[in-house]
């Protein structure tokens, strides 16, 4: 049987990427410069040029609802609430996540004042009706809604999750009056749980970017058809498009997503099940630990809002290559977290003189100080100048050779950085700037290992993205972990992760529940296995797997664990298990304690046939034939002859130490002094650390 065709797409800052799965379960790849007015554009410029038959099926990771959210250009957004909460989004919570801010700022709500509307009525918190929803109230916010011409409603009431009704009924009214031209958000649809202000929250950023990603799915499904397409989402699984079109929040964090699943299953394929994943692209850079799964969390947060739909566990930094190095007015260096982007893009891309942006203008705009007449001085270096100002990136070999980079553009950009950081060179300062980028992400591994009381020694480094192996082995080696595994394809790594995703839904209802009536769950999940199995089967899914999970917690705490749960588990199991998990995260349990079920948790999954890797036999022939040359490059700020090679020449079985630099068509491979490199079986290069004997570090 022969695999189905499927193109992976995964817009990003920089560049959109495309893995393109045959008939014949080959694999083809390619690389376009992203379109950020229009990131239609190059999705389908991209499948012109790959001639995508109209047989096969797209994949898409979408950057629309992330970027809406960033720049505040969503949908004029009205939210219809509980007479006395309109104000919960101003409110929030009385959280401080930069403690030491001069003038703190939080993020305006994304529903201004005049747009909050309270309707008369009110739920108790056992699920009865205090007050019932009083219509001319409901009446007279409707005509508001006209008058102000909102785009989109949000819907959130007060205990909502016990009793739906109420704002059913405010969606059916509205529905009848606006018909399909104003999308309504219901917050018992999009997230029936307790905790007011993030249902609210959460809500609130569905019906913002709704309308907008909608519009979008709609005209690029109308462009690529017959072909059909599906959207990543947040969670690691994919959604039909006009699921996500609806439910928008579903897809905030699909690209990064897409690359944790796609670097879960090469290095599944490969062996190794601890993992630390480390994408770096034009932008940022996002980091997830996998510990033999994929790390879930409901805990999420964009633009400093919360968002407590499902989604992989996730750690961002403003580091990419296209990273702006400035300095402060103290004299510290800074790479980050404004970008260069698509465009202008970094100065080695000569495409400075473009009227899309100016990244001086954009750090004006962005490091204005709370002190008057204080400025940061500007700069037009990214982390892609200095990289190729140190030899790490080779000017003839970027994008396999299709993109010639301008040394002297770079060199110029270093020089003004130099002279603002009094550095002697714009060497100094490209190492300087590596540094900066480096500790920054380093930081972010700590953040997600470290902190959470994980060993990064017992992991293994996956790096994707197309700068992030440029820089896998200096944070290897400055975290102590022992390998790096570098796919075959990694600057396409977050399209190929789209290509191995199996169609998922998520579903949760809050039940506060004591544990001693475990026995009432599988009642309790009734409804929401109907729900997924219908909606499942109306997106064409007959077969499906289901998975249960519970939120506990010790009564009295005010956050859960999520555990997973058997249909037919009595107090004993479900309160064992809260108990080891307790125990894990926090390094004590109570067992003397009551415990209580707040939140019921499923997952429905259909299966997906991955692209097969193929495995070749280990060669016993030398990695000398992959040599293409050899250049200076800069280590520790001084000039090494580095060995190059072309990886399309590299086969399994062939074994090389550094400096060696690595050529490939989506990214450039850097070797340090001191590490060694293995092909494996699948054309994964592993690359280890040398101990002081000069042998390969074995930590596991």
């Amino acid at each position: 049987m022969k695999p189905e065709m499927r193109l992976g797409v995964d817009t990003g800052g920089t560049f959109t990427d495309f893995v393109w799965l045959d008939g014949d379960g080959r694999i083809q790849i390619h690389k376009q410069l992203s379109t950020p007015d229009d990131p239609a554009r190059a999705i389908l410029a991209g499948v012109r040029e790959m001639a995508v038959p109209e047989t096969a099926a797209i994949v898409h990771g979408s950057t629309v609802a992330t970027n809406a959210l960033l720049e505040r250009r969503g949908a004029r957004t009205a939210l219809i609430t509980t007479a006395g909460f309109g104000d919960v989004l101003a409110i929030s919570r009385q959280n401080r996540p930069d403690i030491y801010a001069l003038v703190p700022q939080k993020p305006p709500p994304l529903v201004p004042r005049q747009w909050r509307f309270e309707v008369e009525e009110r739920v108790t918190a056992a699920g009865d009706v205090l007050i019932p929803l009083d219509e001319a109230s409901l009446e007279a916010i409707l005509l508001r809604l006209a008058e102000e011409k909102i785009e989109s409603a949000a819907v959130c009431l007060l205990y909502s999750f016990l009793y739906p009704d109420h704002e059913r009924q405010i969606g059916a009214a509205i529905r009848q009056i606006f018909g399909e031209e104003l999308p309504v958000s219901l917050s018992c649809d999009i997230l029936p749980e307790y905790r007011e202000y993030e249902r609210t929250s959460t809500t609130v950023i569905n019906a913002y970017v709704a309308p907008l990603m909608g519009r979008y799915l709609t005209r690029l499904a109308a462009e690529v058809q017959p072909r059909p397409l599906t959207i990543m989402q947040s969670n690691g699984g994919i959604i039909s498009a006009e699921t996500a079109g609806r439910e928008a929040a579903r897809t905030a964090l699909s690209g990064p997503a897409g690359g944790v699943v796609g670097a879960r299953y090469v290095a599944a394929q490969a062996g190794f099940e601890r993992i630390i994943t480390f994408d770096m692209g034009g932008t940022s850079t996002d980091v997830a630990l996998c510990d033999g799964r994929l790390p879930t969390t409901t805990q999420g947060e964009i633009a400093g809002m919360p968002l407590r739909l499902p989604l992989i566990d996730i750690h961002t930094v403003g580091a990419g290559g296209g990273s702006l190095a400035w300095v402060d007015p103290g004299g510290a260096l800074h790479a980050g977290p404004q970008s260069a982007g698509a465009h202008p893009g970094p100065a080695c891309y000569g495409l400075e003189k473009s009227p899309i942006s100016n990244p001086s203008t954009l750090l004006r705009t962005s490091l204005q100080s709370p002190i008057p007449n204080l400025q940061s001085p500007i700069s037009r270096a990214t982390v892609t100048d200095a990289n190729l100002l140190l030899g790490r990136l080779d000017a003839d070999h970027f994008l396999g050779g299709a993109m010639r980079l301008d040394v002297a553009a770079a060199r110029a950009a270093l020089a003004e950085l130099a002279g603002q950081m009094g550095a002697d060179s714009p060497e100094t300062a490209a190492w300087g700037v590596i540094q900066v980028a480096n500790a920054n992400m380093e930081r972010a591994i700590r953040r997600i290992s470290v902190e959470r009381g994980y060993d990064p020694r017992r992991f293994t480094l996956v790096p994707f993205g197309g700068a992030g192996p440029l820089h896998a082995c200096e944070l290897a080696q400055n975290l102590q972990i022992p390998r790096v595994l570098i796919p075959s394809s990694p600057g396409v790594l977050s399209a190929l992760g789209m290509l191995t995703a199996a169609p998922a839904k998520d579903y949760s209802r809050t039940v506060m529940l004591p544990a001693a009536a475990a026995g009432a769950l599988p009642g309790q999940f009734a409804p929401l296995r109907e729900r997924a199995q219908a909606e499942m089967a109306q997106e064409g899914h007959a077969e499906v797997t289901l998975h249960y999970h519970l939120d506990v917690r010790y009564r009295g705490q005010s956050h859960e664990l999520t555990i997973p749960y058997t249909p037919g588990e009595g107090v004993t199991a479900v309160t064992q298990t809260f108990h080891a998990a307790h125990q894990t995260r926090y390094g004590y349990r109570q067992p003397q304690e009551p415990v209580e079920i707040v939140t019921i948790r499923l997952t429905a999954v259909a299966p997906v046939p991955p692209p097969v890797l193929p495995i070749q036999p280990l060669t016993q022939t030398s990695a000398v034939e992959a040599i293409i040359g050899e250049k200076e490059v800069r280590f520790d700020q001084r000039s090494v002859v580095t060995t190059l090679y072309q990886r399309e020449r590299l086969r399994p079985g062939h074994h090389f130490s550094g400096p060696a630099l690595v050529f490939q068509y989506d990214t450039t491979i850097v070797i340090p002094p001191g590490w060694v490199t293995a092909v494996d079986e699948t054309g994964n290069l592993v690359v280890s650390r040398k101990d002081r004997n000069g042998n390969t570090d074995g930590t596991d």
